[in-house]
Parts: C-alpha cells; structure tokens; sequence
C-alpha cells in the first residue's frame, strides 16, 4: 500500500528536527541539547540554530558559566522577589550545577561535545553575531558555520521546528 502525500510529509518531518535557541540559560540549554541528541539517536537529521542569548552557548568562555535566573521562575520555590536580592542568581545555579553533577549529568559543554559525536550541526546567527559584537574567532570550534536566517529556514525546511 503506497503512503498518502500527507503520511509522506509526516515520515519527512520526522526525520528532521531543527532547533532555534534564543535562550542562553541553563534552563534552556539543556533541554534543547537533549532533544538534539535524543533525536539524533533516533536517526533524525537535527540542526541547531544560536541566537541572540543563545549564542552564550557557543561563545569561548560563556559557554562554560551559563547561569539560571531566580527571578520570575516559579518552579524553583522561592518567593519572586527573592530572586533580585544580590546573589541569587549565582545560588541556584551552584545549586542546580551541584545537583547535575551528583545526577552525573553532562556539562553543557560536554553535551555539545556529544551531540556533534552524533551528527547534530549547530549554526551562528550571523545577524546576532554582528549586532552583539561577537566575532567568528569567538565560537567554540564545534560550531559548523555562521549563517543568516534565509539559509536556516532553508535547511529546516521539511523539517520540525523547536522555538526555545
């Protein structure tokens, strides 16, 4: 039995996952690195684009000390306006970062590191790049190319697409 145009778009989209980080904290670097890695376990062609603060990510000596933020963040069970007093933020991410590694999770950079052992492409935006002042010379080496975004939406067409 043949698959419909519609079974065919979806075997195709499944196949393909892009990933548009505009997020440079913890709590959204690492979920986008477990999905790009997830998928491209499961065979997925899979993509990362970095903007704005998500390059924090992929810049030399950021990507090591991304932080979390305390303020406005209701998961982590304190009161908001604790999350402005100095310190905070500093804080929880030693309290995150000491939970991950007694957890053995990856350091970001190390997840990085993974997700290219498995294939993931990850992009610069080359229009962020230049309106933040960060220069090529400034990316981790794992980093395939700098791109606009015309070239990325070209290469997530087809594919599915993660805003984070």
């Amino acid at each position: 039995m043949k698959a419909s145009v519609s079974e065919k778009e979806e075997q195709k989209t499944a196949q393909k996952l892009c990933i548009i980080l505009s997020k440079g904290s913890l709590d959204m670097v690492y979920p986008a690195f477990i999905l790009a890695s997830t998928g491209a376990t499961m065979g997925m062609e899979v993509h990362v684009f970095f903007t704005f603060w998500g390059l924090d990510a992929i810049v030399k000596g950021k990507v090591n000390n991304l932080k979390i933020s305390a303020v406005g963040n209701p998961s982590l069970g304190l009161p908001s306006i604790l999350g402005v007093l100095p310190g905070m933020t500093s804080m929880v991410t030693n309290m995150m970062t000491k939970k991950f590694k007694e957890l053995k999770v990856p350091t970001v950079y190390e997840l990085i590191k993974q997700a290219k052992e498995m294939g993931v492409k990850l992009h610069a935006c080359s229009t962020t790049m230049s309106a933040m002042g960060i220069k090529e010379s400034d990316l981790i080496p794992e980093v395939d190319d700098v791109v606009g975004a015309t070239t990325f939406l070209s290469l997530a067409e087809g594919g599915q697409v993660l805003f984070i």
